[in-house]
């Protein structure tokens, strides 16, 4: 799975990375480095511009919700628990093929967290873990795959700019073997060559979209140990992407 990442470019930077035509990111994105479910990150999508649905889409940088609230939600809650949407179920998932068919969002990345067990246990015998950072050996972006949703909160008016919560969610898949001895999951990477077609809203054959996502090339990621800060979302900071020694030295 993919459960905390680090996004620290600014917008005017990702701007620039994605090609954006149209920037709606109105409030100061800062870096986070322990980005958690529940909150705001970045993200590209292919849109008409707002009250505009007739105009041809254009590519856009937004800032939403990290955990996906399907339209037809009674309770926003539920995206606490839609962070991933698995590649091999997200075209038949009730909470995801919508969004699949015609909303889906590149959320950049500088890379992202895993946790594997040690040889030592807490107080209750369960293995204590050691976090690693996962990240493109280059040190340029990722381009994580992702899909976006609107939902409309019924209890505010039309006119309140909190009527509609925009949220989204990550898709995985098998992780490579660089990364695959961390985790059995690893988050789908969309590649540039390939930003125009997954962006676009007009193309919905569910073969062809699956076909553009590809885990990561063999050899292109590396994984580090990094500090246990990382696990407290409290935590943040460039410092918790520091490579350390693990300890415990993992099994």
């Amino acid at each position: 799975m993919c459960g905390r990442y680090a996004a620290s470019r600014s917008p005017a930077d990702l701007v620039e990375e994605f090609e954006v035509v149209a920037s709606d990111v109105t409030e100061s994105l800062a870096p986070d480095y322990n980005v958690a479910p529940t909150k705001t990150v970045p993200a590209v999508i292919e849109r008409p511009p707002r009250g505009e649905p007739q105009r041809e889409a254009v590519r856009r940088l937004i800032a939403l919700r990290w955990g996906l609230v399907p339209s037809w939600a009674k309770n926003p809650a539920i995206g606490n628990r839609l962070i991933n949407a698995r590649m091999e179920t997200v075209a038949d998932k009730p909470a995801y093929r919508r969004a699949f068919a015609a909303r889906r969002a590149l959320l950049p990345a500088d890379g992202y967290y895993e946790w594997y067990p040690t040889q030592r246990t807490n107080k209750a015998g369960k293995p204590l873990k050691q976090p690693f950072f996962i990240r493109p050996k280059d040190g340029g972006i990722l381009a994580l795959a992702g899909l976006y949703e609107l939902w409309r909160n019924k209890e505010k008016a039309d006119d309140d700019p909190d009527s509609w919560l925009w949220s989204a969610t990550v898709l995985t898949t098998t992780a490579e073997d660089a990364v695959g001895h961390i985790h059995d999951r690893m988050p789908l990477l969309v590649e540039p060559e390939r930003y125009a077609a997954w962006l676009d809203p007009s193309v919905s054959d569910r073969n062809s979209l699956l076909a553009l996502l590809v885990p990561a090339a063999p050899g292109r990621l590396e994984a580090y140990p990094v500090s246990t800060q990382v696990n407290s979302v409290r935590n943040n900071g460039p410092q918790l992407l520091d490579p350390m020694d693990p300890d415990p030295e993992p099994l």
